[in-house]
């Protein structure tokens, strides 16, 4: 070849390689669907230099409605109306530039017969909770993966052991047959981080799975043979914040993506600053915009942009995964009008959802200002169903532990302001979950008292959720916060482990009653109506002994506990307004009858549930 034309085809090749379309690194979400109630979708395109680019699209019933530069030039949003008449297929993004283009076949499908009318976990449900690092390992393969930071180290409590969604889907026979009809497993979202990363609530992804857990196409498959075993699934979302390895913090979309300007500055968790009397600004933005730790940046949804991207972001899984329900982690401290937002698109998309929101707080009026129908003194509107009841559990755990000799009175006091909730019922009440003391070492390792806890569980008019190992009796240092002892591994979901609470092997026969006792009540509450949706009365704690009542218009349940180490006998004239004359009923538990006539006598540290005849 002559030296000009060598020049020249060098000259070309440079310019080329100075102007070439850019790569297309991230389009969120990567699919959607055709026939959703909201027909707006954004897309968030990130590739080198591709916001000085513009984008046709030309698809029957998408049409293309604006494009939102954005200061940092790699991203460029991308608004879509995915009109009634679209059909589900494929079509062609086109981005163009002074360098050339760029093009993305984008994918519709077409949603699952009577997804928008899908039924969230209600009243009829239990739920089991799982740490999927802490349950089972299915696949050890998956144990290390090339590129994650951290590496599985079962000997070290705050490490990745290697639990995996293989493992949780090996075991859901063992889940449905304690008669669970709901698994809420921990986030399981990529969390690359350097440790730590197991506890899943640092997302460095939003939209896959984490590798170690498995892949994107297990978590359908988990849901899918859970709901062959009569059981829903709950995904765990965090809406306030990501992890520090979250691919947006190596190029952030815009400057205030991140609250505080992505430096860190750290919540004081002032939760009343946000809706309390005489709070202070200050507190108020410090709270919804602080970071919980460094390596948790706090995400900023006041810039629509991230408010979007959030609430698609949670319709995708929902879609995608066939949920039944999500669980909101740290809900309050997210901004509040996003989470009016976010709430409001959520369920106009799935009306018959349901959505709990953790606000980890005792004051009963805190939690009761973010449930739907709420009416509030400074007029926030939410259309969040359920909350985690956190007052109730506080208060029974209380009882059952350091308040024993008056504690019931605190628990009758809480359940008594169930008016302040518009919809109690649809609470969400548990034992314990992967941040307290395991409640068998909550109260002293007693089994009655442990029995007592289960019973109220079981009987209250809520939701009940109960936490993986409780049900063999797990234990907990119970002084400080120790997450490591409230998440040791679930027994027998490893190879060579000695006890396996799946088969019973190894487990104490303590244990397997425990086990029985879950199973019993469990079955026993699927059918029972009077349970789900009755009405309840109580009657004030006297010697801290406690009686209520659930019951319909076809059925009576009575439930006495006897919180003392004595025994107790109690005159059952004043309980005729529930009573009505019952000489007697069953006891539930054992089958034996109860005498009613004039008094009920309970064992020390004992609960009943009594079936009365008639109504």
């Amino acid at each position: 070849m002559r030296p000009s034309l060598v020049s020249l085809f060098v000259a070309l090749s440079l310019s080329n390689a100075a102007f070439a379309a850019p790569a297309i690194d991230h389009m969120e979400p990567p699919f959607w669907w055709t026939g959703m109630q909201h027909t707006g979708l954004q897309l968030m395109v990130h590739g080198k230099d591709i916001g000085k680019m513009t984008a046709t699209v030309d698809y029957p019933g998408v049409r293309l409605v604006s494009t939102t530069q954005v200061p940092n030039t790699n991203y460029l949003f991308v608004d879509l109306e995915i009109g009634a008449n679209a059909k589900p297929g494929q079509f062609e993004i086109v981005f163009n530039g002074a360098g050339g283009s760029e093009r993305y076949n984008y994918r519709l499908l077409a949603r699952e017969a009577g997804s928008a009318a899908r039924q969230g976990f209600k009243s009829s449900d239990t739920i089991y909770q799982i740490m999927p690092d802490r349950f089972a390992n299915g696949d050890p393969a998956n144990d290390n993966v090339a590129g994650m930071r951290e590496k599985a180290d079962r000997k070290n409590g705050g490490g990745r052991h290697g639990g995996d969604i293989q493992g949780t889907i090996d075991h859901l026979d063992y889940i449905a047959g304690l008669g669970f009809t709901q698994l809420w497993p921990t986030p399981l979202v990529e969390n690359d981080a350097p440790a730590y990363s197991y506890h899943g609530y640092g997302a460095t992804d939003h939209y896959k799975v984490d590798p170690r857990y498995g892949s994107n196409d297990d978590f359908v498959r988990l849901s899918d043979e859970a709901r062959k075993r009569g059981m829903g699934l709950i995904q765990d979302v965090v809406l306030s914040h990501i992890g520090i390895g979250h691919w947006w913090m190596k190029d952030l979309p815009t400057p205030d993506w991140i609250n505080f300007g992505a430096r860190f500055v750290p919540t004081q968790h002032h939760r009343v600053a946000v809706h309390g009397a005489y709070a202070a600004k200050a507190d108020s933005e410090n709270f919804t915009a602080g970071w919980f730790v460094a390596s948790m940046p706090d995400m900023n949804q006041t810039n629509p942009l991230v408010a979007n991207y959030l609430i698609q972001n949670n319709i995708w899984w929902i879609e995608y995964a066939k949920l039944s329900g999500l669980r909101i982690d740290t809900y309050s401290y997210s901004d509040p009008a996003f989470l009016t937002e976010y709430t409001k698109r959520v369920m106009a998309e799935y009306p018959n959802l349901n959505l709990v929101g953790e606000e980890w707080t005792s004051q009963v009026p805190v939690v009761a200002r973010w449930q739907r129908g709420k009416v509030n003194h400074d007029g926030y509107t939410s259309s969040l169903p359920s909350l985690m009841d956190f007052p109730l559990v506080d208060a029974m755990r209380d009882a059952l532990g350091k308040d024993g000799w008056n504690g019931l009175n605190k628990v009758y006091e809480t359940l008594a302001l169930d008016y302040l909730y518009p919809e109690p019922g649809n609470l969400v009440l548990f034992g314990g979950n992967h941040d307290m003391t395991r409640m068998f070492s909550a109260v002293g390792e007693d089994f009655a008292r442990w029995r007592m806890n289960l019973v109220f569980l079981m009987t209250a008019p809520r939701i009940p959720q109960f936490y993986s190992g409780d049900e063999i009796l797990m234990t907990s240092t119970v002084k400080q916060r120790d997450d490591a002892s409230y998440r040791r591994d679930f027994p027998g979901g490893w190879a060579g482990d000695k006890v396996n609470a799946f088969t019973g092997a190894g487990l104490t026969s303590q244990q397997r009653a425990a086990q029985d006792l879950v199973r019993k009540l469990t079955t026993w509450r699927k059918n029972e109506p009077v349970i789900h949706s009755g009405r309840t009365m109580q009657f004030g704690p006297e010697n801290n002994t406690w009686v209520y009542f659930r019951y319909n218009d076809s059925k009576r349940i009575m439930v006495a506990m006897n919180n003392t180490d004595k025994p107790a006998t109690l005159d059952t004239a004043r309980f005729q307004e529930m009573l009505k004359g019952a000489a007697g009923g069953t006891d539930l538990l054992t089958g034996q009858p109860v005498a009613l006539a004039r008094e009920l006598k309970l064992a020390p540290k004992s609960v009943v549930i009594v079936e009365l005849p008639g109504a």
